[in-house]
């Protein structure tokens, strides 16, 4: 999830750059959400309805990858005719050019089964051995991978780009179950926790964002707790701490997104909904250990982030919170949060 939100800026400037470009995209099919209103159509999957400019879709159509499935099982007879299905389909498209953006060598191999003449990836990829399946290798200089994306769009756009606020889709009917939810004139403010991440290092305690919750609820907010598949004991645990101070949240990704749209505020770890709500321009507390938020860390939105100047980056999948991660206390969460809220109140430097 997070690689794809970090890509999108990249490609939607692109989009811009070149309305008439055929942009097409390989994706993980749970991840669909993200780059097509479900009920779309089209060879893939078509595109439209993606905001700001519902005319004009940030991709044409979408080819999917279960690759999660398919390291499961990879020489099985059903995986093979997958993928060959899937080279097919994408050789059929007679692609010009394809851009890793994720520079693993998954989406490497993905985009060798092209048969594109011209595959572009970073000199210094996230996965070493994807340098072995690009002919074009770009050297980029940004920090943070949402830059270094652009940089490997503008080698094709023939301008350098900038970073844009990406394109998302509108889900009608997401959008109308969020309006339901948490309507936008009248109804109670709303700040998003997401407790979860993708391993443990990575996650404050629950009992903390608990605390945090309690005292948002007393000022006023509602307080929605994410509960992502595989999360949801955590985002249990938090409500029933708070003491019916936060809801659980169970919704599809459609879902999640408009109801992102709608929240004053999202306090998370290093974690998609985290980077959903920078993409959708809310303001994010984000809470950092082991990565490195110079690097993916909240971006294009109003942010603030928490990190423990001696935590190290490590992305190994220890279970346990990473140490520098256990120093940051509610309080902290808490300030940064109201900064963000009350900015008129913040204390003004000259």
């Amino acid at each position: 999830m997070g690689d794809i939100l970090h890509a999108l800026p990249a490609v939607t400037a692109l989009r811009q750059a070149h309305p008439g470009w055929v942009i097409d995209w390989v994706v993980e099919p749970r991840w669909s959400a993200l780059l097509a209103a479900e009920g779309s159509s089209g060879r893939g999957l078509h595109s439209p309805g993606c905001a700001p400019n519902p005319e004009q879709p940030v991709v044409d159509h979408l080819h999917f990858a279960a690759t999660k499935e398919w390291r499961k099982a990879i020489f099985s007879r059903e995986t093979v005719s997958a993928i060959r299905s899937l080279r097919h389909e994408l050789r059929d498209g007679r692609y010009d050019v394809t851009l890793d953006l994720q520079g693993a060598l998954r989406s490497s191999i993905l985009a060798s089964l092209t048969g594109s003449r011209r595959r572009i990836g970073e000199a210094d990829p996230r996965e070493k051995a994807a340098v072995w399946f690009s002919t074009e290798r770009v050297s980029t200089q940004g920090a943070h991978v949402i830059e270094q994306g652009v940089e490997l769009a503008s080698s094709i756009a023939g301008d350098e780009l900038e970073p844009v606020q990406p394109w998302l889709p509108v889900d009608p009917a997401a959008e109308g179950w969020a309006e339901q939810v948490m309507p936008h004139s009248g109804g109670q403010p709303s700040i998003l926790i997401n407790p979860g991440a993708g391993w443990g290092a990575k996650r404050w305690p629950v009992e903390r964002y608990a605390a945090v919750a309690c005292h948002l609820s007393a000022c006023g907010f509602r307080i929605i707790v994410n509960a992502g598949p595989g999360e949801e004991q955590l985002a249990e645990a938090i409500v029933n701490q708070a003491g019916g101070a936060a809801l659980v949240l169970r919704c599809s990704l459609a879902q999640l997104i408009a109801v992102t749209r709608r929240v004053e505020l999202a306090i998370a770890g290093d974690t998609g909904p985290l980077h959903l709500a920078c993409a959708l321009d809310r303001p994010v507390v984000g809470i950092y250990g082991p990565t490195d938020p110079s690097r993916n860390g909240p971006f294009g939105t109003r942010f603030r982030v928490l990190r423990n100047p001696e935590s190290k980056r490590d992305h190994t999948r220890y279970e346990d919170p990473e140490s520098g991660l256990l120093t940051i206390q509610p309080e902290e969460v808490l300030r940064a949060a109201e900064e963000l809220l009350y900015p008129e109140k913040a204390p003004q430097t000259v």
